[in-house]
């Protein structure tokens, strides 16, 4: 007798149960999307169907299968399915169900071990798991919402193949909730109910690629019909409101803000606005976007645009002040502007090269000319001495060097031919000309000293 009742998928007329858990897969081939995994052919297909099951994990959004597809793994290998909670289970639980499945496979039976939102084990309780998959206890088959690279463990990660599920395609949502409708054992099919297309597409749409959302939703709408028939006002009191996927900590909010400043860096102003509206609908933290938009002004436009700054720090000041939701337009209004600004990394490039000949060289010492000489000591020991003071000099230029005498031939900013820039490119090359006119005249003055010295 196993610890936890094994789980194969449920029984047919168990109608208390939510619809999208009656209506769950039975076959392969009932299984809808995922082609890039499960398409017959694909590896995983074939080890399925050979009943030669490794660990793995599961890696995708709510609501595109993990569990189904783990219980079909089971079935297909005729093992043992053992749903295991990282939410509610500890250290206790795991060593008993690992205990339990280690007797099994001495009785030559096999084990799969689901493990629902694996992420939430902290290493401790993932490093309990490794010596009974090394062993071939258990079957360990994780499934997580978050990218298993920040969330499992190395040594958890090295002994299991790692899937990736797509969120499911509008068309595949519709697929599923049709056949739902049509299904009268598991499904809705006894109620013969009719729906327009149209607003099977619009619960697609809204689901986002869950079709536990999708289904779920369906079945709410199918409880507010009349007649024989789902009308709209139903399946739009059914949607209330579309729920986008997003998590604040998760992998998801990090694809979205990389999503806006990249469209911001590639100067998309559509994409820039529409990613950025998805985070705000979402719920995303105004002051987190403001600050994310006050980088983009100085990483991607720099001195390209010098009024970006100012125009993203503005609109932090507004946001900040007149919060949700008239704060939305000062963002929308900025990323546009961003959007459509000149570009230019030169600034954060020159950073990244000073950086670089910092950690490459040795640190030198500050030149004696430009060291200040407040005593009598330090004026002995030459600081200041060669000075020029830039005012004092024609167009307040000077051909002094400042940077020390190892580091002369390093250069750190060049300036890109666009916008505001372009100006600061030429008068870089006019002040590196005007340089080398004064150090020649320098030298020349120089020379003609010492040449009277000589005739003396």
């Amino acid at each position: 007798m196993s610890l936890f009742d094994t789980a194969p998928l449920k029984s047919e007329d168990d109608s208390g149960r939510p619809l999208a858990d009656r209506i769950r897969p039975r076959t392969l081939d009932e299984f809808v999307g995922q082609d890039h995994i499960l398409a017959p052919g694909k590896p995983l297909r074939t080890q399925i169907e050979s009943g030669q099951l490794a660990s793995l994990i599961l890696w995708g959004p709510p609501g595109v299968g993990k569990t189904t597809l783990a219980s079909l793994m089971a079935r297909h290998s005729k093992a043992d399915f053992i749903p295991f909670s990282a939410v509610l289970s500890g250290m206790k639980e795991i060593k008993a169900v690992m205990a339990d499945a280690e007797k099994s496979r001495r009785a030559g039976r096999k084990t799969v071990l689901f493990i629902d939102e694996i992420h939430r084990f902290n290493k401790a309780q993932q490093d309990a798991f490794l010596p009974y998959v090394e062993r071939g206890a258990v079957i360990l088959i994780g499934a997580t919402t978050e990218n298993p690279s920040f969330e499992v463990i190395s040594a958890l990660l090295s002994r299991t193949k790692v899937y990736a599920l797509r969120a499911l395609e509008t068309a595949e949502i519709v697929t599923v909730l049709r056949r739902a409708l049509e299904t009268p054992e598991r499904g809705l099919g006894h109620l013969q109910l009719q729906v327009e297309p149209a607003l099977l597409e619009e619960i697609a749409v809204a689901s986002a690629g869950d079709a536990r959302s999708a289904l779920n939703t369906l079945e709410l709408a199918a409880g507010l019909s009349k007649e024989g028939a789902i009308p709209k006002e139903a399946v739009s009191d059914a949607l209330q409101q579309k729920i986008l996927l997003y998590d604040k900590s998760g992998e998801e909010h990090y694809n979205l803000i990389s999503a806006l400043h990249k469209s911001v860096r590639s100067s998309d102003p559509d994409a820039a606005l529409y990613w950025l509206a998805r985070m705000m609908k979402a719920g995303e933290d105004r002051l987190y976007l403001s600050r994310r938009l006050v980088r983009m002004a100085i990483e991607d436009i720099g001195l390209a645009d010098p009024r970006a700054v100012e125009q993203a720090i503005a609109c932090m000041r507004t946001v900040h002040f007149l919060g949700i939701p008239e704060g939305d337009q000062a963002l929308a209004q900025l990323a546009l502007y961003l959007a459509l600004a000149p570009k230019s990394d030169a600034a954060y490039q020159a950073l990244n090269r000073a950086n670089a000949a910092i950690d490459s060289t040795r640190a030198e010492p500050v030149p004696l000319h430009l060291r200040n000489a407040p005593t009598p000591l330090m004026k002995g020991f030459g600081y200041g001495a060669g000075y020029q003071h830039a005012h004092k000099n024609v167009g307040a230029v000077t051909a002094m060097d400042c940077l020390p005498e190892s580091l002369s031939q390093f250069v750190f900013y060049e300036p890109m031919e666009r916008g505001f820039e372009r100006q600061l490119s030429e008068r870089l090359r006019w002040l590196k000309a005007r340089k080398e006119e004064l150090k020649s005249g320098e030298l020349k003055a120089n020379l003609g000293e010492d040449s009277t010295n000589n005739s003396r």
